[in-house]
């Protein structure tokens, strides 16, 4: 029966009419439901590149397919289904209630306008197969689709519906999307082709006119060698400033180079770094200091900073965040208005054309939509009329350091080099395959990237591009132009990049039991589920349930040019998979050892969510023993539970005791130091996950009580060891701070956890519900009390803070002054051998 009959029946027979027509039709959906799945419409890639379950011609409802797609099931879908006459009734009577007549009409009518729109634009272009397909249109076409299907679905439920279960700002999603759709779709005037057709403009990008190489070499580049050069100038008068000395009487090379680093955790670092940094800056600190260095939040801190929106003012970076968090960075009307209303719809969706439109291959999935969301946030001020398009490019921020005026910052992300043992055994006899397996565990491993307005760079390979080349094709060490005329594209955005910085939702399958494992725990009869989940833990390491941010590799085709430590596979990698470095070390220390940067002093702020279960610095602790980083203070980070008295007494005896009696006397001094009441410390807190959390809240609330404190100083030394490993590094006391300035002494290590404060009362990082790093709503008053919490624990560390950066100046004038007594009796010897100084009758005593 047509629609057109039915339209001639009375109301009462339409209903019956259309139970009865939409019989089939519901059967169907009934054993197609398991397997409907929303089309992956964030996905630009194409299906060639990046293979998907979901057939990309699958919609969220069976009634919208294609014709196609509706014939092919109708053919498979042959065949009775016995429906009782009830169930009939009720099902079509939902169906008619959900889907008048009349929204059925507009779903067949727009189906058939769009697929003749289709038809009709491949004539004029020429048929495009899929394998043809570039990530811009396969982008463009889902879009599309899934606006049609918005639009459609959301006109079929009744008002009364709407004003009951939802809010009044969702009546205008349908329209809001289908203004962004219109944007997107690349025709004449849309914001899509104005923006792809500025990237060609050289006046607004002038990158697009370079070609760039991969620079090859285990030394920095030369831009930040000229940085340091001027910022010694600048760091010398700050430290005459800092501890009160005549800037006249400091020699340039006496100058400490002292780093400032800030852990991961989402808003929670990004609002508690913001207040640590801002003591050191009042307190003069900070204008002393070369290089910062951050890790997820941290890094949205330092963009914040050298961007047009805080004029390198700390201060105003709190007052942006209270203007800009008390809104959730995905709430619908806020999110939408900033990507379909100017100015900020440009800078915010450049970084999506830019990416699509200039790469084929490109993708665009969740961590580039958060990224945007996080940038309509956080690069956007209050009103969003004063947005800079120079804050969306990290490059631009070398005009805030050339001069050495302010800090370097480093940005850093990781790529999980996950091997295929399969593959390895492939290649090998079966007599081999040990080593196989021997070969893959040494290429698992979260290789570390770092971003810096100068280069991006990779230690691991000693390899890099300019920063302004970000985003591009690489080939053989050079960059590939995307239409073959000369033409390079932009650099990638900051919003792509904030969102490759902040992806801990990456994480793998591990990462995210051991979040829940404490709770598991708890749970009576789960020991077996969690001993058995926790035995496949190596297979867990290796799962990724969201695929990071993909970007081209720039050592695609580059075998054998590179440093012995790359992996083997990297170099058959077009593109590369990038995440938040948080997923291998919470404090991005590692770029800071970097040779070349000759770091003197690590202040290191730790807004992690538990500083002691994690203990990032132990695990800086591996990689500073496993690169052999001379001077590194050997066993820092929060004294573990497990050490036991026997360890204890190995180390003491590799400390080289004289007698069994100071043994003795050392090993209770130890242990005194260990708990403060002589006591050995129990093991269960360390074996049993549960009690280990309850552990380290108990520390965060109460720093009295626990190992560490507010402040926390390690030296290292440069001598060699006669152990092997070498002895713990003791934490710093009152009585021990002379050690700072031993000649022998290494790099400094300061440390200062987020951690509970009596002098801010209702604020407590282990128990406060907004302290989540998954909550991306802050309140003016919330931020107020994590930035008076971060500045009242800087504060309990600030003498002695100062007092370390005197004695390392001390020990390095003392060194200056020694080499050069030296070289001057060197320079007399070598004289008074060729007969020129102390000549006879010149003034001694024998003329």
């Amino acid at each position: 029966m047509s629609d057109c009959l039915l339209l001639s029946f009375p109301r009462s027979h339409q209903v019956v009419a259309r139970c009865q027509l939409h019989a089939t039709q519901l059967s169907g959906l009934a054993r197609r439901i398991s397997r409907l799945a929303l089309a992956p419409i964030l996905t630009g890639g194409c299906a060639c590149n990046r293979p998907s379950p979901i057939h990309h011609s699958q919609f969220p409802r069976g009634f919208f397919s294609t014709r196609d797609r509706r014939q092919e099931k109708a053919g498979a879908g042959k065949g009775s289904l016995a429906v009782a006459p009830t169930a009939l009734f009720l099902g079509g009577l939902l169906i008619y209630s959900l889907y008048p007549g009349d929204e059925l009409r507009q779903a067949r009518a727009a189906r058939r306008e769009s697929e003749e729109r289709e038809d009709a634009e491949n004539a004029r272009n020429g048929a495009e197969s899929p394998a043809e397909k570039t990530a811009w249109s396969s982008f463009a076409n889902r879009f599309e689709d899934f606006s049609n299907v918005t639009d459609i679905e959301w006109s079929t439920l009744s008002d009364r519906i709407v004003d009951f279960i939802l809010p009044d700002w969702s009546k205008t999603l349908p329209g809001q999307i289908r203004k962004l759709q219109r944007e997107l779709s690349l025709a004449d005037g849309s914001l899509a082709n104005n923006i792809w057709r500025e990237a060609h403009d050289p006046f607004i990008h002038p990158e697009i006119q370079y070609s760039a190489k991969v620079r090859v070499s285990d030394e920095l580049c030369d831009e930040e060698k000229e940085y340091l050069a001027r910022r010694k100038r600048v760091a010398t008068a700050a430290l005459a400033k800092y501890l009160d000395l005549n800037e006249k009487d400091i020699h340039p090379d006496d100058v400490p180079t002292i780093a400032m680093c800030g852990s991961g955790g989402g808003l929670r670092a990004l609002v508690a770094g913001t207040g640590s940094l801002l003591a050191t800056q009042q307190d003069g600190l900070f204008d002393c200091i070369t290089y910062t260095s951050g890790v997820s939040g941290s890094c949205w801190l330092q963009s914040l900073f050298h961007s047009t929106l805080t004029d390198r003012r700390l201060d105003r970076i709190v007052d942006h965040l209270k203007a800009r968090l008390g809104i959730h960075i995905a709430y619908p009307p806020a999110a939408f208005s900033s990507v379909t209303t100017s100015p900020t719809n440009k800078l915010l969706l450049s970084s999506l054309v830019e990416k699509l439109k200039g790469d084929p291959n490109a993708d665009f999935g969740l961590v580039d939509v958060y990224g945007i969301l996080l940038a309509a946030r956080l690069l956007v001020p209050k009103g969003e009329l004063g947005v800079n398009e120079r804050d969306f490019k990290l490059s631009n921020q070398r005009q805030y350091i050339k001069y050495g005026q302010h800090p370097m910052p480093i940005y850093t992300a990781v790529r999980h080099e996950i091997p295929d043992i399969a593959a390895e055994e492939s290649k090998l006899a079966t007599a081999n395959q040990e080593q196989a397996k021997k070969i893959a565990q040494q290429e698992a491993w979260f290789q570390w990237y770092e971003l810096t307005p100068y280069e991006f760079f990779c230690e691991e390979f000693n390899a890099g591009i300019p920063t302004w080349a970000l985003g591009r094709r690489f080939n053989n060490g050079e960059d590939v132009p995307p239409e073959g005329n000369g033409f390079h594209l932009p650099e990638l955005r900051m919003p792509i990049m904030m969102g490759i910085f902040g992806s801990a939702f990456c994480a793998t399958l591990s990462h995210y039991y051991r979040e829940i494992r404490p709770l598991v725990k708890r749970l009576t009869g789960f020991a077996t589920v969690d001993e058995m989940i926790y035995g496949y833990n190596q297979d867990l390491e290796k799962v990724h349930p969201i695929d990071p941010a993909l970007i081209p590799n720039f050592t695609y085709n580059m075998k054998g040019k590179l440093r012995f430590t790359t992996p083997t596979t990297i170099h058959n990698q077009e593109y590369i998979q990038l995440m938040d470095a948080g997923m291998s070390n919470n404090l991005p220390i590692y770029p800071l050892l970097r040779p070349g940067r000759d770091v003197d002093m690590i202040v290191a702020f730790d807004a992690s969510a538990d500083v002691k279960t994690d203990n990032w610095l132990s695990v800086a602790d591996g990689y500073a023993r496993q690169r052999g980083v001379k001077g590194w203070p050997v066993g820092v980070g929060w004294p573990k539970g497990t050490d036991s008295t026997k360890k204890i007494g190995q180390q003491l005896d590799a400390a080289q005791a004289d007698s069994k009696a100071e043994v003795d006397s050392k090993m209770r001094q130890a242990q005194q130091d260990k708990d403060g009441s002589g006591k050995i410390p129990s093991k269960g807190p360390a074996n049993d996950p549960a009690e280990q959390s309850e552990q380290a809240k108990h520390d965060i609330e109460h720093p009295e009580d626990s190992d560490l404190g507010y402040c926390t100083i390690w030296v290292g030394t440069t001598e060699e060891r006669s152990s092997s490993p070498p002895p713990p590094t003791r934490a710093l006391t009152e009585e021990t701070a002379w050690r700072l300035t031993e000649p022998q002494a290494g790099l400094t290590v300061v440390y200062l956890p987020f951690l509970a404060n009596p002098a801010v009362e209702g604020v407590n990082p282990a128990t406060s519900d907004y302290m989540s790093t998954w909550n991306f709503v802050y309140t003016p008053e919330q931020i107020d009390k994590v930035v008076a919490l971060a500045r009242a624990n800087y504060a309990e560390g600030r003498d002695r803070i100062r007092r370390a950066v005197r004695a390392v100046y001390e020990r390095k004038r003392r060194l200056r002054e020694d080499r050069e007594d030296e070289a001057g009796r060197v320079q007399y010897r070598r004289l008074v051998r060729l007969g020129i100084a102390d000549k006879l009758g010149e003034g001694d005593h024998f003329s």
